[in-house]
């Protein structure tokens, strides 16, 4: 999968390398899908008042030693900025891995009375984590592009009310403009952000892999960073309180589980709703054929698509024949191919070929903008039902341990009975991929690899089946408290 990947995401002209490692180009073939997934949760996000802003990306190492608990997680990451030109700086200053510890003294001036609240902000920036992982485009990279959204609230049920709205609009962006099912739930303790109260998610699946990649996240920090930045303000009641607050984000990692998740063997399978191109007309030319009228029929055809809301491009380059052309839209994934020979102008007609089944349709050029549109809802909609249908044949469940290592060895997202104790979640990570060492005949992982052999806690989904009084732990053997679903994961 690895070798596939990066080879997709060149040829596709996604990605181009960089020289330094964990960087990366997004070409505009990658960034216009980076921008329409923005165009629509930015819109989102709207309609519950928040609004947009920028910080800057530079983080004193006082602040952001603030808060212990939350920096430690993010510690071994932080690239430092130590010189100007020739000269040593007075203090080494970090760029931001993420921007709590840079808005919340800002938070803190802006606060005083219950009227000033709620604050919601949000930024579309770049962050810098200096991982030593094996870097993946996209996937896990030093520097990337996504957004930040953080809250402030007079209530704890207001709070908790954001955060479960974010969380259905990550859903969405995955579901509604990609195309890959997710899975909604809470992170446990051990899995959860550094500094907050509790954190949810949206888990995606890459079978392929066999393995879960975690896709947004939205945080309930609580009081705690309030406590830390001493924000608070007077409520109407006349006393002093601190404000509840929520941090949020996504990031340009989107991309790479979308094209992991609908990518087959002759490059990206786009979904219509974030293709940059959702047709591209192919004139296919011969000896004798009017080539101008032929690319005047061409020019017609892609105005009456534009006309129906359908972004539609003409290959008229005359250095390549049509079957290189077919190949070329494949690999980037266009989600229609229009073919328009002799024999289809005599009978004014073109023939549609489908990206991502491959089915092929001789349409009357009359209702062809219809038709086209009508196809590209389809699709978008099929390649949903295709995934989910796909990521459910990985759903297994398990109630003892010799089950649950086997179902995960088959590549499956396990959910088994667990009693949500830190220790036994530890125990998990150890054993598993010690019994996974042991069955490759290996005696360490290289800490560099960018997947471990370990299983860990996705989530605690919010939709899972009953769980029946007094069933025991599948780790532990204590009672269980809720299903959890665990899984190799990116």
């Amino acid at each position: 999968l690895p070798k596939w990947y990066e080879q997709v995401i060149v040829k596709s002209e996604m990605i181009e390398f960089y020289d330094i490692s964990g960087c990366y180009i997004l070409r505009p073939w990658s960034f216009s899908i980076w921008e329409a997934i923005k165009d629509f949760l930015d819109a989102k996000i709207k309609t519950i008042g928040v609004t947009n802003c920028y910080f800057p990306m530079f983080v004193s190492e006082a602040k952001l030693q603030a808060e212990k608990d939350h920096i430690e997680d993010f510690a071994p990451e932080v690239a430092w900025v130590t010189k100007s030109g020739d000269g040593d700086l007075n203090e080494p200053i970090a760029i931001r891995p993420t921007s709590e510890t840079i808005m919340y003294p800002a938070f803190r001036s802006w606060i005083h009375s219950h009227r000033d609240l709620p604050i919601k902000l949000n930024q579309w920036c770049n962050v810098v984590r200096w991982e030593f992982k094996h870097p993946t485009p996209f996937l896990r990279t030093r520097e990337f592009l996504w957004q930040e959204g953080h809250t402030a609230h007079a209530t704890k049920e207001e709070a908790d009310v954001e955060v479960l709205q974010i969380l259905e609009f990550y859903a969405a962006v995955y579901e509604e403009l990609l195309a890959v099912p997710v899975i909604k739930g809470r992170k446990t303790e051990k899995e959860k952000f550094a500094g907050g109260d509790y954190t949810t998610t949206v888990e995606a699946f890459i079978p392929a892999a066999g393995r879960a990649i975690q896709g947004a996240t939205s945080h309930g920090l609580g009081q705690n960073f309030g406590k830390m930045f001493r924000i608070e303000f007077e409520g109407a009641d006349g006393k002093k309180a601190i404000p509840w607050q929520n941090s949020w984000g996504l990031t340009t990692r989107t991309l790479g589980v979308m094209v992991m998740v609908h990518g087959d063997d002759k490059g990206l399978v786009l979904p219509p709703r974030v293709a940059p191109l959702q047709a591209v007309i192919v004139p296919i030319t011969m000896k004798d054929v009017d080539e101008g009228a032929q690319l005047k029929t061409c020019g017609e055809i892609a105005a009456a698509l534009r006309e129906a809301g359908v972004r539609v491009h003409v290959d008229d380059r005359s250095n390549y024949n049509p079957g290189w052309k077919y190949s070329y839209w494949e690999l980037k994934g266009v989600p229609l191919r229009l073919e328009l020979g002799p024999k289809d102008m005599a009978k004014q007609q073109i023939r549609v070929v489908r990206r991502d089944t491959n089915d092929k349709e001789d349409v009357p050029l009359s209702i062809l903008p219809q038709k086209a549109a009508l196809l590209l809802v389809q699709m978008q909609h099929e390649m949903l039902a295709r995934a989910r249908q796909t990521r459910d044949s990985y759903v297994a469940q398990a109630l003892t341990w010799e089950d649950f290592m086997a179902k995960i060895g088959a590549g499956n997202l396990v959910l088994t009975p667990y009693c949500n104790e830190k220790e036994f979640e530890e125990l998990v990570k150890k054993r598993s991929k010690e019994e996974a060492l042991a069955a490759a005949g290996e005696e360490a992982e290289d800490d560099r690899a960018a997947i471990s052999l370990a299983v860990k806690t996705l989530c605690i989904p919010y939709e899972a089946p009953p769980l029946p009084d007094g069933t025991p732990c599948f780790i532990s053997g204590k009672p269980a408290v809720c299903w959890t679903l665990w899984g190799r994961s990116y």
